[in-house]
């Protein structure tokens, strides 16, 4: 047997990947939901805190991770990035809500506080970069920043948590939206529900 005989080509084949950002956004919009009704304070005070773990858990951070790690494989740089950083915003929250709950100490809410500082800042950069994609992202984005923002001072100066349910009951709903409309205009192929041209578009 020749060599060139016994030799095996392995061909890689192209893995397609497809648009992840509905899976992210409605993780977004579940999440948001939760949480801002409950600062709200539409539910029962009663309620124990330890029930919105789940939904913080499972699609405020899990979903919007997997999202984040196929838009990397899809090279959409603010998707990815976007994604998974706000997935790991979620770990954060829910690991702080467990601490809080089942920590058996009061923790130090100043360093929590730091660390939504640091976000906020970041959270800056990624609603820029949505000037140059849609209107949608460019809202859920404003109205994440103004939820962190009012977060940090409920956390420093113990403000009214209403403040924080505002904006995160905005984020759910155009998350909803974006998520129906990435979902929809992708599987119609055009435009069923519009997401709003860029506000800047770089000149080259």
């Amino acid at each position: 047997m020749s060599k060139n005989a016994s030799e095996v080509t392995i061909k890689e084949l192209p893995m397609s990947v497809c648009e992840p950002a509905p899976l992210g956004l409605i993780g977004l919009a579940i999440a948001a939901l939760v949480l801002g009704v409950h600062d709200m304070g539409w539910l029962d005070a009663a309620l124990d805190k330890s029930m919105m773990i789940p939904w913080t858990l499972c699609l405020g951070a899990t979903a919007q991770l997997i999202a984040g790690i196929m838009d990397f494989k899809r090279k959409n740089i603010f998707g990815a990035t976007a994604f998974t950083t706000y997935s790991l915003l979620w770990y954060s929250v829910t690991l702080t809500l467990v601490i809080a709950i089942f920590g058996g100490v009061s923790p130090n809410m100043e360093h929590y506080a730091l660390g939504l500082i640091g976000f906020l800042i970041f959270s800056l950069i990624l609603t820029v970069a949505t000037t140059m994609l849609n209107k949608t992202l460019f809202g859920i984005l404003v109205f994440i920043d103004l939820a962190i923002f009012a977060l940090v001072l409920h956390t420093l100066m113990d403000t009214d948590a209403i403040f924080v349910g505002i904006p995160l009951l905005a984020v759910s709903a155009l998350s909803f939206y974006g998520a129906a409309g990435g979902l929809l205009n992708t599987m119609a192929g055009k435009p069923l529900l519009p997401m709003g041209k860029a506000i800047w578009t770089p000149k080259k």
